[in-house]
């Protein structure tokens, strides 16, 4: 169903009787679904020493963070509905092209999530050494997926308030952190660089893993209040706060402490700490750092959660994802997605980093191409939230982030090409066998009559 350039677009969701995520809940949702704290930038500066990191976490926001999260606000205030960037991509170029996305970004959130474990073990082992490996880790690793998956299951808005409530407890210690160094600060530490002796792959795929997911917010949209002023609102606090959480504490930590660039890696943070503040404090950052993968992992699988479930509503996927528990939350997709990152989380930090980012670009790509074409093909269309420029502009924005995107992919060894690929190829086979299954009646599909748009059938479409 194609819709005037001048309709405005309109839908009632399945969740209505339950609890909307209001604006203080969902920017802390937003800063834990793409940050959670400066864990995990530590590889940019053992990639690329002090200076380039500092200048990375300040020069990256303006050319990826503000487009994606600028595009992000325009398209989740025009279609407010949960699957987010896999309906704007069905809007321009079709069902096909919107499961393709919505499968890559799925494992590229899937994988995302398996960081978390692994990263919250990291920070853990050096005052438990028994989590390093084996057996104790691989039960840890499971305690942490069902703890979490369980309050995915209670609902969004519980998820919401518990995000708010654990970034103060993760940002307090840095707070502390930085008046404690600023006695100890040398500036000339912060400009200390070496380009001879850069890892690009390593650097880039940092800044961009820490730096992205703004989009994520969109696959949740029908479960917001106002979305088409708590989006854009939440997302424009988000930001700053983000870009501060990761500046600040590499300026701190760079800054008071002598460099040593082979041990600025996941967990060097807590080292830091003790050395500038005393064990207390790297007791309390490595508490952070657990309450801060708890958050990511929460905001994560919420995001995936409710892609699914978006997916299902427009006949992309079976109905039993889009079934809700009595809380009103996509049991099966929640169980789904975590099936995925029990099976993820025993590669390591780079490996997932890499694998991630390889298939994310992929998406990306075609979430700006959706951003322009939906410009150009519905210039007159509601657009709560609108950015304020043409369509050479829109296309102006979206060039430095896709260039980047090309950079990234180009760096990516040739494992993980391989490895990025082959999930691709999962999605375009994935896509005809449930097509055949709708046709055989296997499974039940169907399009929620609770949309108002895009209500031709999903599978009538591909076959057509």
């Amino acid at each position: 169903m194609e819709a005037e350039d001048n309709v405005e677009y309109s839908s009632v969701h399945r969740g209505a009787n339950f609890t909307k995520v209001s604006f203080v809940p969902l920017t802390f949702l937003i800063f834990y679904g793409v940050s959670g704290g400066p864990f995990g930038v530590e590889d940019t500066v053992r990639a690329a020493g002090p200076f380039l990191a500092l200048v990375g976490y300040l020069i990256f926001p303006i050319v990826w963070s503000i487009p994606e999260s600028l595009i992000t606000a325009e398209l989740s205030t025009m279609f407010p509905e949960n699957g987010g960037y896999v309906v704007w991509v069905s809007k321009s170029f079709g069902p096909y092209w919107g499961f393709q996305l919505g499968w890559v970004k799925w494992m590229s959130g899937v994988v995302d999530n398996a960081l978390y474990p692994v990263l919250f073990l990291d920070y853990i082992k050096s005052s438990v050494p028994a989590l390093a490996n084996g057996l104790p880790r691989t039960i840890a690793i499971l305690a942490l997926v069902i703890a979490l998956t369980y309050l995915n299951y209670r609902g969004l808005t519980i998820v919401a308030w518990v995000s708010t409530v654990l970034a103060i407890f993760t940002l307090l210690p840095f707070v502390i952190m930085g008046f404690i160094a600023l006695p100890k600060l040398e500036p000339s530490r912060w400009f200390v660089v070496d380009l001879e002796n850069v890892q690009w792959g390593l650097y880039l795929n940092t800044l961009f893993w820490n730096l992205n997911y703004w989009d994520s917010v969109s696959t949740m949209a029908g479960e917001v209040e106002d979305p088409g002023k708590t989006i854009p609102k939440a997302l424009f606090y988000a930001l700053p706060l983000v870009v501060s959480v990761y500046f600040f504490p590499l300026l701190f930590g760079t800054g008071a402490v002598p460099l040593h660039r082979d041990l600025w890696s996941d967990g060097y943070f807590s080292d830091i700490a003790k050395i500038i503040g005393g064990v207390w404090l790297r007791l309390w950052v490595q508490g952070s750092s657990a309450v801060s993968n708890m958050g990511m992992f929460l905001a994560e699988m919420s995001g995936d959660s409710y892609q699914l479930l978006g997916m299902a509503e427009r006949g992309m996927l079976p109905d039993f994802f889009a079934k809700r528990s009595r809380y009103g939350t996509p049991l099966i997709s929640i169980l789904f997605s975590a099936s995925g990152v029990v099976l993820l989380s025993c590669l390591s930090f780079q490996e997932i980093v890499a694998a991630e980012n390889f298939m994310n670009c992929f998406g990306m790509i075609l979430e700006f191409l959706s951003f322009v074409k939906l410009r150009i093909k519905y210039p007159a269309a509601s657009r709560p939230y609108r950015i304020p420029l043409g369509t050479i502009g829109s296309i102006l924005i979206c060039l430095p982030p896709t260039l980047f995107l090309l950079v990234v992919m180009a760096l990516c060894s040739f494992k993980v090409m391989i490895v990025s690929f082959l999930a691709i190829l999962v999605g375009l086979i994935m896509q005809p066998c449930l097509v055949y299954c709708d046709k055989k009646k296997w499974l039940s599909f169907s399009v929620s009559s609770d949309l108002v748009e895009l209500q031709t059938n999903y599978h009538q479409v591909v076959e057509a």
